[in-house]
């Protein structure tokens, strides 16, 4: 009779809007695919069906009437759904859980920044868990000037984007008093450098967990820096390819409307061109002063599967 295999890993990446968690994930995701590693990516909420069509609603800036409750309240029953039909499964079966948001979302976001009863909010956490927990939880961080830039040039802000600078900061005390209150499962990531030294940073945080993390850091950091550009070079060309369907869709719906230019709304300093494209930060360089680039060929996936990407 086969052994059962051994209980996966739950990693959960953490912070303010704009702070790279997203990129983050598909860095370690990569990395650790590339080392025979199966690797769930998921985003909250999302990652069902359910949570999904949940998002939708939670996040529109459409429903600017919803109540402080009944946002607790959609949060956690998205996550109650993914908690059993994703989660739990996927670390039953030995593999590696990235999560982009969890519990400690709510604490932050509907607990500090909506001043919701916090022993509640605790209370509705660990019902939608049910007694699940992160492994390790990646907080990432950056000043806020650093925030702001990108999430101008992200564009198209949602429902809780759109809260208010006020409301952002008080988000940001609440993920430190997360931060201070549990300093064994939470590591705080500074994300304003280059990326690959934040990505160096977080394989340090997981290397405990993960030995193949240990192990890449002790190498001169090239392998490192080439994963980089091949996944920023993906979600560039995958941005193109969104700019490009919306434009196709402009277009047939204003028949012989053309919409001009090819640069992706949100990404408005990198062009979609075939040929080189920016890598780890807009601006990085060689230690020599040239610029690194590249132009390899790579594809995206779709949330919800194996190594999938989150939105």
């Amino acid at each position: 009779m086969a052994a059962a295999p051994a209980r996966g890993v739950f990693i959960t990446f953490e912070g303010g809007d704009g702070v790279g968690k997203s990129t983050q994930i598909r860095f370690l995701a990569r990395f650790l695919e590339e080392r025979g590693r199966t690797v769930l990516r998921l985003r909250e909420p999302g990652g069902t069906a359910v949570g999904e069509a949940l998002r939708r609603v939670v996040l529109d800036p459409a429903h600017g009437t919803m109540s402080d409750r009944a946002e607790l309240l959609i949060y956690e029953a998205a996550r109650a759904q993914i908690v059993d039909e994703v989660i739990k499964p996927a670390l039953s079966r030995g593999d590696i859980v990235l999560c982009d948001r969890f519990y400690d979302s709510t604490v932050a976001y509907q607990g500090a920044g909506r001043g919701l009863d916090g022993a509640f909010i605790e209370a509705a956490n660990r019902f939608a868990c049910d007694g699940l927990a992160p492994d390790v939880t990646l907080l990432l961080a950056a000043p806020e000037a650093t925030v702001r830039s990108r999430m101008e040039r992200r564009g198209g802000a949602d429902r809780l984007e759109q809260a208010g600078e006020a409301f952002h900061r008080r988000v940001a005390d609440g993920f430190a008093a997360v931060a201070a209150a549990e300093p064994a499962r939470v590591r705080t990531v500074r994300s304003e450098r280059q990326r690959v030294a934040t990505f160096r940073a977080v394989l340090a945080a997981v290397a405990p967990l993960l030995p193949e993390a240990a192990a890449a850091l002790q190498g001169d950091g090239a392998a490192l820096e080439a994963l980089v550009d091949r996944v920023m070079e993906e979600k560039h060309r995958e941005r193109c390819e969104q700019a490009r369907k919306k434009r196709r869709a402009r277009s047939r719906s204003h028949r012989g409307g053309a919409a001009s230019g090819n640069a992706h709304p949100g990404d408005r300093s990198r062009p979609c061109a075939d040929g080189a494209v920016a890598s780890r930060k807009d601006g990085d360089r060689r230690k020599d002063g040239s610029r690194k680039g590249g132009s390899r060929k790579g594809g995206g996936l779709k949330d919800g599967k194996k190594g999938a990407r989150r939105g």
